[in-house]
């Protein structure tokens, strides 16, 4: 089965969220300087590149990332293209169909054609809280976008993120959807276990479903 890699690389370059810690790298134990191996030390926001918000990223007496159900990160989703409307662009709620979102269980939202990591761009497409409501009354666990974040940029009240919270979706942000065909996948993009975190940085990957089995005989 194709494994379709959905993860932003994490490098100097990659464009964190104004304000936030980039990316930086150290090397403490290095060969050249007569260490038996080498050993990195790394600084970043926990909201660079691919990752997954906590409810208490944006809720105090919300849960950390370390008590996250594993179980909405791990199974069976939905590939979708939607184009954000408005100023600043969100997805509307009209655009999620129930034919869309018939039998899915985690949807992840394209909203554009090219994907770059290192650019950071303040007008990209957010989820809003009006799509939000049409992701929790259909039932889905996990809702996914290719921006970093599914309130705008500018937006102070986070509407997106606590109506999914409140439906008990769990979020993925800055997925890299390039080159993927809409339809249905197997979703891989669990968490760290880091106690008291907001977020945590993911390995995001898709892979094929399996042909259905011939009928028996």
């Amino acid at each position: 089965m194709r494994i379709w890699d959905i993860s932003e690389p994490i490098e100097p370059a990659t464009a964190p969220f104004p304000g936030d810690t980039p990316f930086g790298q150290e090397w403490p134990l290095r060969q050249e300087r007569g260490s038996p191996c080498n050993v990195s030390t790394i600084r970043m926001s926990t909201h660079v590149g691919t990752h997954t918000d906590a409810p208490l990223h944006f809720d105090l007496a919300g849960n950390d990332i370390a008590a996250a159900d594993l179980r909405a990160y791990l199974g069976r989703c939905r590939v979708v293209d939607v184009r954000g409307e408005g100023d600043p662009p969100r997805i509307p709620a009209a655009a999620l169909t129930t034919e869309l979102l018939a039998g899915a269980e985690r949807i992840l939202l394209r909203t554009r054609d090219r994907h770059d990591h290192r650019t950071w761009d303040p007008g990209f497409t957010a989820l809003g809280p009006e799509a939000a409501r049409v992701l929790v009354r259909a039932g889905i666990l996990l809702a996914g976008i290719d921006t970093p974040s599914m309130d705008p940029a500018a937006d102070q009240r986070l509407e997106g993120h606590h109506v999914l919270h409140a439906g008990g979706v769990a979020i993925l942000e800055n997925l890299d959807l390039t080159g993927v065909p809409p339809g249905d996948y197997e979703l891989i993009a669990l968490p760290l276990r880091i106690v008291n975190g907001d977020s945590s940085p993911v390995r995001a990957i898709l892979r094929d479903l399996p042909p259905p089995s011939p009928p028996r005989p």
